[in-house]
């Protein structure tokens, strides 16, 4: 696939913007690439604002036009952050594709098929199980993702294990303070205990929280981590899944090598997602639909993160998406 041909005369930047949920404001560009009629679309989900009004500010600056491969012209981006990279090697994909008139699904050889998925909302400030109650009353059937913080309390985990609705926690030890004050091993101990059959992701490895995790080895997955099948390879222990997030990645080269990886040694995948706010969005789903696409996905419909669930979303199993000539 990366030697797809690809003609670009062009391209633009577009910021894109939303309040959601956790109580911030989400800044994304749209990277749009234009050749012989056609337009690609990729998503730079990089997580600061600041990034992005810097890139927007510049404008379209790089010398992206001329005849290239998908191979030749990631050789000649030069972006070394990832988040960003991904945007242009995405939307590259999105007007190879169409400029062959051939679906992803077709180039890798998979049929897409429904997409599994699962919300990830904050739960306030202090936490509560309210986030969840209100969603589930909408959606009964709703599956989360939840991210366990120091105001768990013995009865706030007692209130979200009795929804009997989580199936990820995410500990997001990557994402400390290299100052900050040690994992609370009492709060691993109650999490993992309170949600005997949720996936625990990203946890920190300490000898105090091996010892709560030991027993659990089987449902560790990893996410911040992982960029490459080198990352992999690299794990304390092998792991049964991980989260693949495709900015993560950067190179769809990358990418794709870690798929075929994973799958060669049978590692199971589930998606993650970045409060994408544009095409990114549909881009993962896509992506699940082909690789793991019944897999307790995060890419849930962009409007479940809206700050207050509303009624009438697209509820889990996301329809395949059709087999059209594109990437999005």
């Amino acid at each position: 696939m990366v030697e797809l041909p690809l003609e670009v005369e062009g391209y633009g930047l577009e910021r894109l913007e939303a309040d959601v949920t956790r109580n911030f404001t989400r800044v994304t560009t749209l990277v749009r690439l234009t050749g012989a009629g056609d337009e690609g679309l990729g998503e730079d989900v990089t997580w600061y604002a600041e990034a992005h009004d810097r890139e927007l500010a510049i404008g379209p600056s790089r010398r992206l036009a001329g005849t290239w491969t998908l191979a030749s012209f990631s050789e000649a981006l030069g972006i070394e952050e990832p988040h960003k990279r991904w945007a242009y090697e995405s939307a590259a994909l999105d007007l190879a594709l169409r400029q062959a008139g051939g679906s992803l699904g077709d180039a890798v050889s998979r049929t897409p098929q429904p997409v599994s998925f699962l919300a990830s909302p904050g739960l306030g400030d202090p936490p509560s199980a309210e986030p969840l109650r209100r969603r589930l009353e909408l959606y009964p059937e709703l599956r989360f993702k939840l991210d366990p913080v120091a105001g768990w309390t013995d009865e706030l985990v007692r209130d979200l294990a009795a929804t009997r609705s989580v199936d990820i926690v995410d500990f997001k030890a990557f994402y400390a303070d290299p100052d900050s004050a040690p994992p609370d091993i009492a709060l691993y101990r109650r999490v993992v205990e309170a949600f005997p059959e949720a996936w625990l992701e990203d946890p920190a490895l300490t000898p105090e929280t091996e010892e709560v995790l030991r027993p659990h080895r089987d449902r560790v997955t990893w996410d911040a981590p992982i960029h490459s099948v080198d990352d992999v390879e690299r794990l304390a222990f092998a792991p049964l899944t991980l989260n693949v997030k495709p900015s993560r990645f950067g190179f769809l080269r990358e990418l794709l090598d870690f798929y075929a990886y994973c799958e060669a040694h049978e590692i199971g995948l589930y998606g993650g997602g970045m409060f994408e706010l544009g095409p990114g969005r549909g881009q993962i789903q896509h992506l699940a639909s082909l690789f793991h696409p019944d897999a307790p996905n995060d890419v849930a419909p962009g409007a479940y993160n809206e700050r207050e669930p509303r009624a009438g979303l697209p509820t889990s199993p996301l329809p395949a998406p059709p087999n059209e000539p594109g990437f999005r």
